[in-house]
């Protein structure tokens, strides 16, 4: 390999481990919790914001960072939101009220933002032969969706061994040598739109719809999904998404191109996300409280539990998924890796309230975790594959925003039948323990037809070009739409 090559394929660790950051911290977390609203006194419903003021930032400006990256360098808005991100995890840490915290924390997420979808964009224009962009989508794509696990473990661990605000600070050396890396490894491109307009007002109303939709659904089971509160910030959001599409329809320089929809891998991919993202999270939220709340591991028990599926995710996207993406193409590897999802997940909705590790949690969790290494690789490509450099931020703020946006209104969907199905078998005079591992069960199914059904729009919709290869793999420039 010559000394460029590897001078990428180093670039790339580097990017891996300032995503990995940003992955880790949406779910590390939540281990904290318990001692988070010991210290700062916190109530059971304020200490949701902990979690909330990220999710909300971060999805909400998922789009407008691509398109910042678009427009302006995707190197120079990485090394911007990785600065913002890191100053505010040391700010997290420090943290001394429940303002303060959750303040820096929708700081945190504004950052996580920008890094996350110029880190895929830069991905993407580093790796442009075939095979290595296979390979380093793999990987990249396992970071991006494996690292959730890694949180659970490394959070349990800096949680018992040392104290809450060590979840934050660990942020701050791995920060700023990522940030020294990057200067020396990632290509300093002037922005590949540069000379366009920033849509300000396509800016405003697509971020506040966002930020509206994802409160409103992070919200919901408490408030209510028939709530006029909940109703309304729905409500309020679609009208904000139509003020969106309606500018962008018009305006000169928009934010979103509506033509970049017509490319029919990307609008399917997008849709295949939502319901991917949706499923797995939910089963990644639900077998977690299984193992707390019915078989009673602790927090660093559920962190080891989940290990060895992320173990086989992390083989199978560095060492098989781009092998069968070149072999085969984008189709069979997605939808193989989708259906053993489905048939993962669907193993946890027969787990008994007496279940053991090793014959009712292992081969459902390696089964997802082979899936998921499988097919996540397919999707990252199918969606950024079509579109031109110009505008690779924006498709990567895009499927960005369907994974948060499908993650968080499945997980929403999923938990809320979970508890339903529980308060019927509680009220049928079910004990408690039972009664939980049916509404999980219930959760399970939903979850597994989630990813059923997006294998089977992926099988409908999905182009593929003569010969099996990915449509996107057979130049190196731009297909036409589809």
């Amino acid at each position: 390999m010559s000394l460029e090559g590897r001078k990428r394929w180093i670039a790339l660790l580097v990017l891996c481990f300032g995503d990995l950051m940003i992955v880790l911290d949406a779910t590390i977390v939540n281990v904290a919790l318990p001692s988070i609203r010991a210290d700062l006194g916190f109530s059971e419903t304020s200490l949701a914001w902990v979690v909330n003021a990220y999710l909300i930032a971060f999805g909400g400006f998922l789009l407008l960072g691509g398109r910042l990256g678009d427009l302006f360098g995707h190197r120079r808005l990485f090394l911007i939101g990785l600065t913002i991100f890191t100053l505010a995890s040391l700010a997290c840490g420090l943290a001394t009220s429940q303002e303060f915290l959750v303040g820096a924390r929708a700081v945190q997420g504004f950052g996580g933002a920008l890094v996350s979808v110029v880190a895929l964009s830069l991905t993407m224009i580093m790796f442009t032969e075939p095979a290595e962009r296979a390979k380093a989508m793999g990987i990249f794509g396992f970071v991006l969706s494996g690292g959730g696990t890694a949180g659970v473990l490394l959070g349990g661990v800096l949680t018992d061994l040392l104290s809450w605000s060590w979840i934050f600070l660990v942020n701050i050396p791995v920060g700023a040598a990522v940030v020294a890396l990057s200067l020396i490894l990632l290509p300093g491109e002037r922005g590949p739109a540069q000379g366009g307009r920033l849509d300000i007002a396509g800016a405003v109303t697509v971020t506040a719809s966002l930020m509206l939709a994802v409160y409103a659904i992070v919200g919901g089971n408490e408030t209510g999904w028939t709530s006029a509160e909940t109703i309304g910030l729905l409500a309020a959001a679609a009208a904000l998404l139509a003020i969106f599409l309606a500018i962008e329809a018009r305006t000169p320089s928009p934010l979103m191109p509506l033509g970049l929809f017509r490319f029919r891998n990307l609008s399917t991919a997008n849709v295949v996300g939502i319901l991917m993202a949706g499923g797995m999270f939910a089963a990644f939220f639900l077998s977690a409280l299984y193992l707390q709340q019915v078989l009673g591991y602790s927090p660093l028990e559920v962190g080891l539990a989940f290990l060895p599926s992320t173990v086989i995710w992390g083989t199978v996207s560095f060492g098989l998924s781009d092998k069968l993406v070149m072999r085969f193409g984008i189709k069979p590897p997605l939808l193989a890796g989708l259906s053993i999802m489905a048939v993962g997940i669907l193993l946890f909705a027969r787990a008994p309230v007496d279940g053991n590790f090793l014959v009712d949690v292992l081969p459902a969790m390696a089964l997802q975790g082979f899936g998921a290494g499988i097919g996540f690789n397919p999707i990252l490509l199918a969606a950024m594959g079509d579109v031109k450099p110009t505008e690779a931020g924006l498709a990567s703020g895009i499927v960005n925003t369907s994974f948060m946006m499908g993650g968080a209104l499945g997980l929403a969907v999923i938990a809320s039948l979970a508890a339903s199905r529980t308060d019927n078998l509680l009220a049928s005079g079910d004990g408690t323990v039972a009664a939980l591992t049916g509404g999980y069960h219930a959760g399970f199914l939903l979850g597994a037809v989630f990813s059923a059904v997006a294998a089977a729009i992926a099988a409908l919709l999905l182009r593929t070009a003569p010969g099996g290869a990915p449509a996107h793999l057979e130049a190196e420039g731009a297909a036409e739409p589809a």
